[in-house]
């Protein structure tokens, strides 16, 4: 297990779509929207570990069709929501409010996301096994454990970042607030960026 979390920390260290999502989402709407958007992630996360309990990730690996299916939904939703984020025009040049429906959208947005990148479907699938161990406990009990406790990090890794940014964000929010008004493009243009690369990716 420590020779697991290890791992996963230097993981952690190599950003993401996860890190770069966390972060734009929190720069576009507070502590929040970055903090839901992190428990989104982590939760899709998790829907990933049963998928590869269950034994249905193999279908990805083994089907090429399947996986060109998950992979240009994903990226496409990507993308709406990136051009969505462009197109929307800003009312404020202030720091925006967040309401309770946009922290929910937030979710919503990560979890999907997640949830349709076959690529964390294989990792998951390629990466648990390696640190199962033939010591008598059942082999799901292992890679549920080991699933649960990459949800917990990931959990921890996200809400880290949304602090550090908050309080970068802040500092710069103090200062002024002219160019808050092409936050939203920003994270547009992340979006997209990260449904191109969801889009380019092969199986292998």
């Amino acid at each position: 297990m420590l020779t697991f979390i290890l791992v996963v920390l230097m993981l952690f260290l190599i950003p993401g779509p996860a890190v770069f999502l966390t972060i734009s989402q929190t720069i576009k709407g507070g502590t929040k929207n970055g903090i839901v958007t992190g428990l989104g992630i982590a939760l899709g996360d998790l829907g990933h570990t049963f998928a590869a309990v269950l034994g249905l990730s193999a279908i990805l690996m083994t089907s090429a069709l399947a996986f060109e299916i998950i992979k240009y939904l994903g990226a496409a939703y990507l993308v709406y929501l990136g051009i969505c984020a462009l197109i929307e025009k800003s009312k404020t040049t202030k720091k925006p409010v967040i309401k309770e429906g946009k922290t929910t959208a937030s979710f919503r947005q990560a979890l999907f996301i997640e949830l349709l990148n076959p690529k964390t479907s294989l990792f998951f699938l390629a990466f648990l096994p390696q640190f199962v161990q033939t010591n008598g406990i059942p082999v799901t009990i292992q890679l549920l454990v080991l699933g649960l406790t990459f949800v917990f990090m990931s959990i921890s890794y996200t809400t880290l970042l949304v602090f550090l940014t908050s309080t970068v964000g802040n500092r710069f929010f103090s200062k002024t607030n002219r160019c808050s008004h092409w936050i939203g493009k920003v994270v547009g243009i992340v979006y997209i960026g990260l449904g191109l690369k969801l889009a380019l990716q092969t199986q292998e």
